[in-house]
Parts: C-alpha cells; sequence; structure tokens
C-alpha cells in the first residue's frame, strides 16, 4: 500500500493534539466568562421565568378615524418590536389583537419600567427649536416679563472637548420669556457635534439676536397672552401638568412641553414649530467613543430630506445665543433631550455626547431610531404573568430530553461499543459549548431561553449524533475494504467531511431563513437550532476526528477488539491484499532460466 502523502492530511494526522488543546482552552475561557460577569445560567423567556405583558389600545386623534387600520397596526407592531429589542431584550413577543389593541409580552429580567417607557409611548417624535427654558418651580426665576442673566456654557465646557465655549453671556431684556428663561442646558446631551469633517456653515455667536432665525423668534410674538400664562402657570414637577402640557399641539406650533435634565429636576420649555420629525431620522446608535474624553455618545443618521432639514436648522440656531442654540428631542410632547449647536451640520450625520451611562445612551438611540409610530396608543393594562404553565412544560420537555439522549446512547453503546466513547464525550463537549455560550449570550445580546428553544436544543443532539455516526460508518467502511485502523480513519475523514458539512449547511440554512421570516418564540428555536449546527461543526473538526485519530493508535482499537467496534471479523472485512510469489520448482535450475 502506498505510504501517505505528505501534506495538510499528515500533518492533520500526526498532530491531533493541537485540535483538543484548542477546544478545551476554548470551553475553559468561555466559563471563565461566563463565572467573571456572574451569569451562570441562561436566561429564561417570559414562558419559563415569567414576565410583563402590556396591552396598549389604538386611539383616534382628531380628524383620523380612519388611521386605524391593519398597515398601521403591523407598522406598529414592527416599530415596538425593534425597540423592544433594542432594549436588549430578546424572545418579546409583540402581536395584534383585534383590530385595535398591541399585546407585548416582556420576559421576566428586563426593566419593565424603561420598556413601558419605550414600548407604551406613543411616539410622536419632533426636533424643536428652544425658545426658552427654566427649571420649573425654581424660586430664582424671572417672571416672563423680566430679564436674566445667564452663563450658557459654564456646564457644557466640562461635559465635551470638542465643542464652541459659549462663555457667559446676558440675554437682553424682554416681555418674551425666551429672554428671561434661565438655561439650565441637560447634561446628559449638552453638546452635539459632527462627524471629524464636517461642512460648517456657521458658528455660535454671542451677539446673535434671538430674532436671526424664524424658528427662534420670542413666542410672544407667534402666540397670544394664553400661551405666555400657561408657561409661567406650568409646573412639571406635577405628573397631570406634565401630560396636559401642549396637549393637542400641532407639529407647526409653538408650544409648551417638560423634561428631566442630569440633577433629576424638571424644567419647561418654550419649543418652536416641528423643524424635523421622528421618520428623518435613519439610524441612531450608542456607541463608546474611544478617541475623545467624551465616553458614551449617541450618533444619528439621516435620510436625505432629512438632511437637508437638520442642517437648515442647526445652521439657524447656531447663531443664537443660549437657550436658542438648542433644539428639543421631542417624544410625545416630553423632551428627552436638548442639545445646543455650535455650528451647522451638513454633513447627514450627527454625533450628541454629555455624561451618558450606557444605559442612557442606549434609550436614547432607540427613542432616535423607532419612535415614529403612525398611531397613539393608551396603555390600557399591564399584568405580571407567571411561569407555573411553562415550568410544567418545561419540566415535561427536560424529561422528553433525557429520555431521547439515553436512548441515542444506548443506541451508540449497543451498536458502536468502544466507539460510544467517543461519541458521547464529543456529546458532551457540545453540550457544555452551547450551555456556556447561551448562559453569556444573556447578558450579551439580550438571548432568552423560551420553550421553542429548549426544542431546538433537543432536535440538536439527533444533528449532532448523526455527524458522529457518518464518520464512524465511513470509517468501517475503509475497514470492510481490508485496511488497518489508522489509514481508515484519516481515508474515511474527507468523505464524510464533505457529508457532515451539507448536512449541516442545510440545517443552518432552515434555521436562518426560519429566524428571518418569522418573529417571538419561533425565532428562539430557529437561533437554537442554528447555533448549535454551527458548534456541531466545531465539535466534529476539533474534538471528535482528533480524538478518533488518538485512538486509533491505542492497542484496544488498533488491534479490532471485539467490543471496540471496529472488529473486522464483525464488520466481515476483506483480507489484506498482499502481493504472492510462485513458488520454485525441485531439482536443478537451468542457468539460463536462472
Amino acid at each position: 500500500m502506498a505510504a501517505p502523502k505528505k501534506g495538510r492530511n499528515a500533518s492533520a494526522q500526526s498532530k491531533p493534539g493541537r485540535s483538543l488543546a484548542l477546544i478545551l482552552i476554548a470551553i475553559v475561557a468561555l466559563t471563565g466568562g461566563m463565572f467573571v460577569s456572574g451569569h451562570t445560567t441562561p436566561r429564561l423567556g417570559i414562558d419559563l421565568a415569567g414576565g410583563t405583558s402590556i396591552t396598549l389600545r389604538a386611539v383616534s386623534e382628531p380628524g383620523q378615524a380612519s388611521a386605524i387600520n391593519k398597515t398601521n397596526m403591523d407598522t406598529a407592531v414592527e416599530i415596538m418590536e425593534r425597540r423592544v429589542n433594542g432594549l436588549g431584550v430578546s424572545e418579546a413577543e409583540v402581536q395584534t389583537q383585534g383590530s385595535r389593541n398591541i399585546i407585548v409580552n416582556i420576559p421576566k429580567g428586563t426593566n419593565s419600567k424603561d420598556a413601558r417607557e419605550q414600548v407604551g409611548t406613543t411616539a410622536k417624535l419632533y426636533f424643536r427649536p428652544v425658545l426658552a427654558t427654566e427649571v420649573s418651580g425654581a424660586a430664582a426665576t424671572a417672571s416672563p416679563s423680566a430679564s436674566a442673566s445667564e452663563s450658557a456654557g459654564e456646564e457644557a465646557t466640562d461635559k465635551a472637548t470638542d465643542k464652541a465655549t459659549e462663555g457667559d453671556e446676558s440675554a437682553s431684556s424682554s416681555t418674551s420669556p425666551s429672554a428671561s428663561a434661565t438655561s439650565q442646558g441637560r447634561a446628559l446631551t449638552d453638546a452635539l457635534k459632527a462627524d471629524p469633517t464636517p461642512s460648517a456653515t456657521g458658528s455660535a455667536s454671542a451677539s446673535a439676536a434671538a430674532s436671526a432665525s424664524p424658528s427662534a423668534s420670542a413666542p410672544a410674538s407667534d402666540a397670544d397672552s394664553k400661551l405666555q400664562a400657561a408657561y409661567t402657570a406650568l409646573d412639571c414637577t406635577d405628573a397631570s401638568a406634565r401630560a396636559k402640557a401642549g396637549e393637542g399641539a400641532k407639529p407647526t406650533d409653538t408650544t409648551l412641553a417638560c423634561g428631566q435634565n442630569a440633577q433629576g429636576q424638571w424644567q419647561k420649555y418654550v419649543l418652536g414649530p416641528a423643524e424635523v420629525d421622528g421618520t428623518d431620522v435613519d439610524k441612531a446608535s450608542a456607541v463608546f467613543n474611544t478617541q475623545t474624553a467624551a465616553g458614551w455618545t449617541v450618533t444619528m443618521d439621516f435620510t436625505g430630506g432629512g438632511t437637508k432639514k437638520f442642517a437648515d436648522i442647526t445652521g439657524k440656531l447656531a447663531q443664537n445665543q443660549s437657550p436658542q442654540n438648542q433644539f428639543a428631542i421631542v417624544l410625545d410632547n416630553e423632551v428627552v433631550s436638548d442639545p445646543y449647536v455650535s455650528q451647522a451640520l451638513t454633513g447627514g450625520n450627527a454625533e450628541i455626547s454629555g455624561s451618558f451611562t450606557q444605559d442612557e445612551a442606549q434609550n436614547l438611540a432607540n427613542v432616535l431610531s423607532y419612535g415614529a409610530l403612525p398611531l397613539s396608543f393608551k396603555e390600557d393594562s399591564v399584568t405580571t404573568v407567571t411561569a407555573a404553565l411553562g415550568g410544567d412544560q418545561l419540566h415535561a420537555g427536560l424529561i422528553a430530553g433525557a429520555i431521547g439522549l439515553a436512548l441515542v446512547v444506548l443506541y451508540l453503546l449497543v451498536y458502536y461499543r468502544g466507539l460510544s466513547f467517543i461519541a458521547v464525550a464529543s456529546l458532551l463537549v457540545s453540550a457544555a459549548l452551547t450551555y456556556v455560550i447561551m448562559a453569556l449570550l444573556g447578558p450579551a445580546i439580550g438571548f432568552a431561553l423560551n420553550l421553542p428553544a429548549v426544542c431546538g436544543a433537543i432536535v440538536a443532539i439527533g444533528i449532532t449524533a448523526d455527524s458522529f455516526i457518518v464518520y464512524f460508518e465511513r470509517v468501517r467502511d475503509e475497514i470492510r475494504e481490508g485496511r488497518s485502523l489508522r489509514p481508515a480513519v484519516e481515508r474515511g475523514w474527507p468523505r464524510a467531511r464533505r457529508t457532515i458539512l451539507v448536512s449541516d449547511f442545510v440545517s443552518f440554512l432552515a434555521a436562518a431563513v426560519l429566524f428571518i421570516v418569522t418573529v417571538g418564540k419561533v425565532q428562539g428555536f430557529a437561533f437554537t437550532l442554528g447555533l448549535t449546527t454551527v458548534l456541531d461543526v466545531v465539535v466534529v473538526f476539533l474534538f471528535t476526528k482528533p480524538l478518533l485519530t488518538l485512538m486509533a493508535r491505542r492497542k484496544f482499537f488498533a488491534s479490532g477488539h471485539k467490543w471496540s467496534g471496529l472488529d473486522p471479523k464483525s464488520l466481515g472485512a476483506k483480507p489484506p491484499l498482499r502481493r504472492t510469489r510462485s513458488p520454485r520448482p525441485a531439482g536443478p535450475v537451468d542457468p539460463k532460466e536462472a
């Protein structure tokens, strides 16, 4: 028989220990990361751990009764689903009930308060210029007809490193609220910056008058005394007053709103007509800025139309003094952020920076990305879901999985005997990797293990066992052809490898398609099936094959022991081919023949 060719196969055959060491190091590292993170168990879905169920009802707005239709309801479901996922939640259920209701089920372990604020918010998102702002209920606040001095950039200077310094500026006396309001700023988002290479068309100017921009004109010129009186009387520390602030205002109206600053104080605002709305934001993300000392920031990308609108309004605001160089990001009449502008932003993207925590940056990014729902919703009910039924089903599922695993192991023991040791060891390695990765994916991407996901893990037992069987049968076929074990292990691997890869590719493709076209719990099944399919390839290549290569060097397997599962006699192996010579005839040999 020809000697094995030098190259990749020979190298892999001679050094299987490297592959085994690699996968064992990966298991140890992942397990260590699991314990260091403190998340030693997979996160459970709402059907297994309980959670919160929110019922939202679509309400008609004046003159828009026909807006409550299937198309808008489906769009609202999609946006709410993305909002929930933006909070780091997986396996959440968002679905319509009837023609007007949407049910949102969120697993336990999620911050239900944040979920209610973002999912239950009816989401009319606008960017409005700030005409006036002051801490609501502050004793030192002047009346709308008085003048006040303010330090526009004192707080902001310490918050960002690359913004324009405002200095100490004085707002001139006026009868408008905008001239008298004390600008507190928003410490969470106190600087708005363009990308490193912006195309600026303006800069902050301490001498610019408030009338430089039509959007920044005093509200007294655009609204009657009723608005001034409402602004003076508005107390944003009162929840009922906050709910009524700006009620019924159109996007084109000057309006009132409330918002909370970094110190937890409520501020009241006079806001100009909306210049940009939520549909103009293409994407927003929370990013940790490693290039500057800004820390967590929120980046925004605008649509084509939104780019022009945003460039126009920032160019106007940049010419004004505080607070009229700020714009408010308003979600359902509540100001969620009020960054100021130091230059026109014309590049179609921007970055909001300040003293953000990761959660604050992510929440603001979610509001910007998924803020514009086509309908208004009212929260009808919020209930706590128990996991009693799901717990019973999980118990039954685990019993079924254990029975299935026991039957697989029993089959391997009876049919493959000694080879079953390699198969069971491979199953244990696959199970360990699956468990650890699921535990880590909980805090990492919000993956939650629900009942369909458990079913996917159980189905994966059969997929993984099938890969071992394909390889074992290829090796046994080689032995039936009369080859010894070590060459059989190497010759059977290329053909088994192709079959395993094709089989796993089909399983992974089915899981990927199922994950893309479905929602909710079915996605859990698809995700788990896809994950375990990928791990099957890893385990077969880095553990099963190298382990069988090592075992083939042991006498128990190499000699074809009857309990090894590789006994040539029991497999009906052909006798090995040997070269034979004809016997010499007796008597003297003719010299010519010699």
